[in-house]
This record gives C-alpha cells, sequence and structure tokens, in this order.
C-alpha cells in the first residue's frame, strides 16, 4: 500500500484523535511516556494525565487527553515559564489547546507504519552507539539536523552507527515506545556520504531490533520530506495518518 492507497486509512485516524485515540498510535508520545519510558518521565506520580522526559532527554511531552483540561493545568506544572514542550496531535488540536497557551511551530507529518514488505536485517558495518558516543552523535545531528536529539536522548532505546575510517557518518536508533510499537528516529547522515544508502540500510537494522523484541516498526517525519518518506516507502512502510507537530509555550511565558 502506499501513501496514496492509504489516505482512507489516515482520514480515519485523524478524526478519531480529536480526544487522544483509542490506539496506541494516536497519541504515541503519551503511550511511550506512560509505558516503556515511565521511569524516566517527569510527573508521574499515580493519576497522572501529563508527563514529559527531562529536557536533557527529549523535549517530547504528553498529555492522556486532548481535551482534557485538568491535563493541560498539570503540563503547566511540568514545564517552566518560557520553556518549550512538543508533541504530535491531529491537525485539529489548536482548537482543543486552554486559553494562555502559545503554540510556536505547527509542522505537518506523517505517520509510517511497517508493512509485510518490510524486511528488517542487521548489517554489518553498524555498531551500538551509547554514552562514550554522544559528542559524535551531537555533531552529526548538528550538522544534518534529523529533529531533536539531545546529551540523553541515547537512553531512549538502540541506536546504531555506521562509521568510516573511524568517524561516524551515519545514525538511526529508537524513540517513542508506545505499546507494541517502537519509533525509528533520529535517522541522518553525513552529507558527504549520501547516496549510498546508509540511513536505509541503519533503518533496517534498528528494525531488525524492534522486531526481536516482537514490536512493530513506525517513522514520523515531516510531510514535506518526500524524499525521506520515498525512501521508507519503498523499505516497506506505508502511512498510518497525518499528525502535525507542535512546540508549545506554558500560560503566561
Amino acid at each position: 500500500m502506499t501513501a496514496v492507497q492509504a489516505t482512507g486509512q489516515a482520514d480515519a485516524a485523524d478524526a478519531a484523535d480529536a480526544t487522544g485515540g483509542t490506539h496506541p498510535l494516536d497519541n504515541p508520545a503519551w503511550g511511550s511516556i506512560s509505558g516503556a519510558h515511565r521511569h524516566l518521565a517527569e510527573g508521574r506520580a499515580e493519576g497522572a494525565k501529563a508527563l514529559r522526559y527531562p529536557a536533557d532527554i527529549s523535549p517530547l511531552a504528553a498529555i492522556s487527553a486532548f481535551d482534557d483540561p485538568e491535563a493541560w493545568e498539570q503540563l503547566a506544572g511540568l514545564v517552566a515559564p518560557g520553556e518549550t514542550v512538543f508533541f504530535p496531535g491531529p491537525p485539529s488540536l489548536p482548537e482543543l489547546v486552554p486559553a494562555g497557551w502559545t503554540i510556536g511551530m505547527s509542522l505537518p507529518g506523517v505517520q509510517l507504519i511497517a508493512t509485510d514488505r518490510l524486511r528488517p536485517r542487521p548489517d554489518p558495518e553498524a555498531v551500538v552507539l551509547g554514552p562514550d558516543d554522544v559528542d559524535e552523535m551531537l555533531d552529526l545531528v548538528a550538522r544534518t539536523r534529523p529533529g531533536p536529539f539531545e546529551r540523553r536522548t541515547v537512553l531512549l532505546g538502540t541506536y546504531l552507527g555506521i562509521r568510516h575510517e573511524g568517524a561516524l557518518v551515519a545514525m538511526a536508533g529508537e524513540r517513542m515506545h508506545p505499546p507494541g510499537y517502537t519509533e525509528i528516529s533520529a535517522v541522518c547522515t553525513d552529507p558527504a556520504f549520501r547516496g549510498r544508502g546508509l540511513a536505509g540500510r541503519l533503518v533496517l537494522a534498528v528494525a531488525q531490533v524492534i522486531s526481536e523484541r516482537g514490536d512493530t516498526p513506525i517513522m514520523h517525519a515531516a510531510a514535506g520530506n518526500t524524499h525521506a518518506i520515498g525512501i521508507y516507502e519503498k523499505l516497506g512502510f506505508t502511512l498510518r495518518w497525518r499528525p502535525t507537530f507542535f512546540d508549545f509555550r506554558t500560560p503566561g511565558a
């Protein structure tokens, strides 16, 4: 199924998502921070309706339901004045945001899910990246801008890289872990090494790690990044729905 063929599926997900949806992928940030990554979360008191990662792990935050004023109030208590947090949501989300919140970024995106066409496999050149590699990872991210990546983002899951003459030239890893799924993120390649298929190889290698765990790989991308989306579709991903990525600032910031 191509992205065009999946339009009906994506539109149905859009319509179902006004309150946070019933599927784990309708509100993936909440499913991740309240589930597999709860041990990393700030605000994890019993009954919490808002959670966030520490800022040095990720700017991602989450609320249990997009239309719940109490969840927004709890989120405000987790975010310092003037600080920005972000999470994906339905395009209609601005209609549900309580008064006082400021939306800084509104970036149309796509959520992709693995199909049975995906063929995960290890890569003989891929190496596991960890805390000792963070400086190099941050340098690569700064030069390629794949999205938010902080000093402790590596704690979110397995990160794999490919080196050339000792230098890190490509990487990909895991970010959100909603129940039953794992997001492949931070896919990036040094500009001097693009066109060699390194990103695709690493996506398949990370997908292998995810599949061995029994999860289904997912990905997010900016809707305008048609080149990357085309690569991911050729690898075996298909469009599930079209979230928007929002930056939020707290009331009074």
